[in-house]
């Protein structure tokens, strides 16, 4: 909302100083330092408000060191990050960019999901909570507006041929070039080769002519997939004091990063790499959100004041798989968000494990001591803290290699 308070002020009254609020740069740094100060100033107040209400972890006894006394801990601390990044974005953010819109539904349709969820757990004293079915049928629902709205809006488009601009042109130039064309297209990026665009419509040229109209019968499906598993993905992994806010912050900083360059025509001609037009404004979420993360951390650190439930983790997976999406760096997922990956990863294994030997020998094993991954660790005698923080570092490698795949290919 100020944006358009100060594009008001420098263009039709010229006032000094308002024309700052053009640059993505300034108004991302005011929206990380406001998201700062929310998360840690009216967190407290908020954890305080969960208290009252009574809105305490129920622990399920796993056989954990220090388990017992995080029961009673305030959960739906998502509310938090919810809160912390809106409130900079609707002020210092393009609200008519889709991209921000698409962002801004994720993060309400995400946080609703999670808060119904939680709210079942703790005031209908429900361990199992809203019922898997109606979780996946909410992601699907999120995962149909996402990529139906960036496979039709007119204003979702990319730039291919970015050399053919004339950014770089010499002033004195007489040499006319063709004029660059933003285009709809199903392309995304493939990692580590040149000329790395992938185009979903390619799967149909088997069908004959005209096959491109079709693309959304793979392009809507594979948001829907994306969306699901990410999501899920960081609400297994929220199970310990500051691992997922803590991993989330690292993979958006990137994410923030590969939305910069695409979305600034200069970088991403230097780099070689699809310009999204539009894609920039993402940076302003994109920092609110880091900021949120990070203020929340500041409770959520061991020992955590209060946990995000699933308020708050369906919230980040959904948010990344957008992210991702609309910066098509999807199939970079696994690597930046190799930690989602390994904790999902290891609970498909130890269950489909534990049933095949259960079937095969009349007993269940198991490969971990426990699942996700972080609990095995934590069976294993290590220290939350020390688990925590590896991971951490774990994430902060993985999300390096993904920024170097801007040039390494």
């Amino acid at each position: 909302m100020l944006y358009y308070l100060f594009e008001y002020l420098d263009k039709m009254m010229d006032v000094p100083g308002t024309g700052v609020f053009q640059y993505i740069t300034f108004r991302s740094a005011l929206a990380l330092m406001l998201s700062l100060l929310l998360s840690t100033i009216y967190g407290k107040r908020i954890i305080h408000f969960l208290q009252k209400q009574q809105v305490g972890e129920t622990v399920r006894e796993l056989g954990l060191a220090g388990q017992n006394e995080k029961a009673g801990t305030p959960t739906m601390g998502g509310l938090i990050i919810i809160f912390a990044t809106l409130v900079p974005v609707l002020l210092f953010a393009k609200l008519h960019n889709i991209y921000i819109v698409l962002l801004i539904v994720t993060t309400l349709w995400m946080g609703t999901i999670g808060f119904i969820d939680d709210y079942i757990k703790i005031f209908k004293k429900d361990k199992q909570g809203l019922k898997g079915i109606f979780k996946v049928i909410g992601q699907v629902g999120l995962g149909l507006i996402v990529g139906t709205v960036l496979y039709f809006h007119p204003g979702v488009t990319v730039r291919t041929d970015t050399s053919t601009s004339d950014i770089f042109r010499a002033p004195t130039s007489t040499v006319v070039l063709p004029a660059p064309i933003e285009e709809k297209s199903t392309a995304t990026t493939i990692p580590f080769f040149k000329n790395n665009e992938f185009d979903y419509a390619e799967v149909l040229a088997w069908t004959g002519e005209g096959y491109e109209k079709w693309a959304w019968l793979i392009f809507i499906p594979v948001v829907i997939f994306i969306i699901t598993a990410v999501s899920n993905g960081a609400n297994l992994t929220d199970g310990i004091d500051g691992l997922a806010a803590g991993t989330s912050a690292i993979s958006v900083l990137a994410l923030g990063i590969f939305t910069f360059v695409s979305g600034n025509i200069i970088f991403s001609n230097y780099l070689n790499i699809m310009y999204i037009p539009n894609s920039g404004e993402m940076t302003v979420f994109i920092a609110a959100f880091v900021g949120s993360l990070i203020g929340f951390l500041w409770y959520n650190s061991y020992p955590a004041s209060v946990f995000m439930g699933d308020t708050g983790s369906l919230t980040i997976g959904g948010i990344i798989a957008v992210l991702a999406i609309a910066v098509r760096k999807e199939m970079l997922i696994p690597l930046l968000c190799g930690i989602f990956l390994v904790e999902n990863f290891s609970v498909v294994l130890q269950v489909s494990y534990f049933k095949y030997t259960k079937k095969r020998f009349g007993e269940g094993r198991r490969i971990f001591l426990m699942s996700p991954l972080h609990h095995h660790y934590q069976k294993k005698g290590y220290h939350e803290s020390k688990i925590v923080t590896r991971f951490w570092i774990v994430a902060i490698m993985l999300a390096i290699l993904s920024i170097v795949t801007l040039k390494l290919r």
